[in-house]
């Protein structure tokens, strides 16, 4: 079972090189389920047993289902679908030393040398003008195309020392010779089925040519791109798809632009959620008031990847709290609230957890060491109900190609299953019910 989940979720890592695919696989399944988009810039109307969608931006997308009953709060889970990379700038062909390179920006917090000397391409979204107006279209040059050749060890004797790679110098990727200069929006309109000169405007980035796949001695281990944060994207997904109706309102989030703070109109700290929360409430007939009562009995899970163990540096682990590969779920938790979980989020999502007989885990930071934050406390800013963060085990954590257990995908969408089928309630003794 955990093979053919894991096989699954590889077909959609592959299908996504970028943020901007990973959405559109959502919408092709979401549709294929029923599902009804709906668009930001019309009124809604929402029907009891409804399945209903939208998306911001082409990056993000809130799905969620109207249960046949007069509904409580909002169950909600929260993943991302960007992962750091290497974007392309508006000129990016550049002349250097007979070759043609491209020059590139950090999108978040790479690992640059993992870029080095592999096969890479380019996809995202163009911007073009046909007949009058403007529209956006996905494209993705599915070839060996790009390579970021690093320096030979006869020239750099310290490579193994450890070397400070500047973006703007050596993670330029070689595109060709002089002779090729305009080649590349040619092939990416070419790829996109428009002329050249319609595009206005693109935001394209570099992304590893490299298909996932199970590895170790059992194939317990799944290795691929863009694990942090789409496995966390996918589970959610599946265990959201497969749960039952409940009397709380499933609420599935997919938000952009994590890696890089969240500040945007399509992130965490954007207004996407909050907006289609209190939106939802309107189309049921509810009164403002009803609203912020039904956010009292609601609930957030952010799902983020979590750092297993490394069994080459145990060091860097907290002694008490050592996450390992296919070890469970991952709860996360920080005294600075880098994590949004506290006592009361943290005891909800482990009675899931214990409903769905999922193995949990906790992490903490080392106390000396300072971790990546998620989208949780910044989601909370915007909607502030109880929040936990949560996880899936990895190792190689925001390289081109990262490790996690093949059994933890299968533990989440379990725990998400039974999450999204339950309803929420909290008494007047401050109780709460699941």
């Amino acid at each position: 079972m955990e093979k053919t989940t894991a096989r699954k979720l590889l077909k959609y890592l592959d299908a996504s090189p970028s943020c901007y695919h990973a959405v559109e696989n959502l919408k092709k399944e979401l549709t294929e389920q029923g599902y009804c988009f709906l668009r930001e810039a019309e009124s809604w109307q929402l029907k009891p047993g409804g399945k209903y969608a939208v998306v911001r931006e082409d990056a993000s997308l809130i799905a969620f289902r109207v249960p046949a009953g007069e509904p409580a709060g909002f169950l909600m889970a929260a993943a991302h679908s960007d992962s750091p990379a290497m974007k392309l700038r508006e000129n990016a062909e550049v002349e250097s030393a007979g070759s043609l390179v491209l020059s590139v920006e950090p999108y978040g917090s790479a690992v640059y040398h993992s870029w080095l000397n592999r096969p890479l391409s380019v996809a995202g979204r163009i911007v073009t003008e046909e007949n009058g107006c403007l529209r956006t279209r996905l494209v993705n040059v599915e070839r060996d195309l790009l390579v970021i050749p690093s320096v030979a060890i006869h020239m750099d004797r310290t490579v193994n020392d450890g070397v400070a790679l500047k973006p703007n110098v050596d993670m330029r990727p070689l595109l060709g010779d002089l002779a090729d200069k305009g080649k590349l929006q040619a092939l990416v309109a070419e790829t996109a089925g428009v002329s050249a000169e319609s595009i206005l405007s693109a935001e394209l980035f570099l992304y590893p040519r490299v298909s996932g796949t199970l590895v170790g001695m059992e194939e317990q281990y799944v290795f691929s791109p863009k694990l942090d944060d789409l496995q966390c994207v996918f589970a959610c997904k599946e265990g959201f798809l497969q749960a039952e109706e409940g009397g709380s309102i499933p609420v599935l989030c997919v938000l952009d632009n994590e890696e890089v703070g969240s500040n945007t109109v399509r992130g965490a700290d954007g207004d996407f959620l909050q907006n289609t929360l209190m939106r939802i409430s309107e189309a049921l007939g509810r009164t403002p008031a009803q609203h912020y009562q039904a956010l009292a009995e609601s609930f957030m899970v952010s799902a983020d990847n979590a750092h297993a163990v490394h069994p080459n540096h145990p060091e860097y682990a907290d002694t008490n709290e050592k996450v390992r590969l296919n070890g469970g779920v991952v709860v996360k938790h920080n005294a600075q609230q880098i994590y949004a979980t506290d006592a009361i989020a943290g005891a909800v999502f482990r009675k899931v957890c214990r409903l769905a007989e999922v193995p949990v885990q906790d992490y903490s930071n080392r106390a000396d060491l300072r971790g990546g934050g998620t989208l949780g406390n910044i989601s909370t800013s915007h909607v502030s109900v109880p929040t936990v963060d949560v996880g899936l085990p990895q190792l190689a954590m925001h390289t081109t190609c990262e490790l996690a257990g093949v059994k933890d995908t299968e533990y989440m969408i379990r725990a998400m299953r039974v999450y999204f089928s339950r309803t929420l309630r909290r008494g007047e003794d401050g109780i709460i019910r699941l």
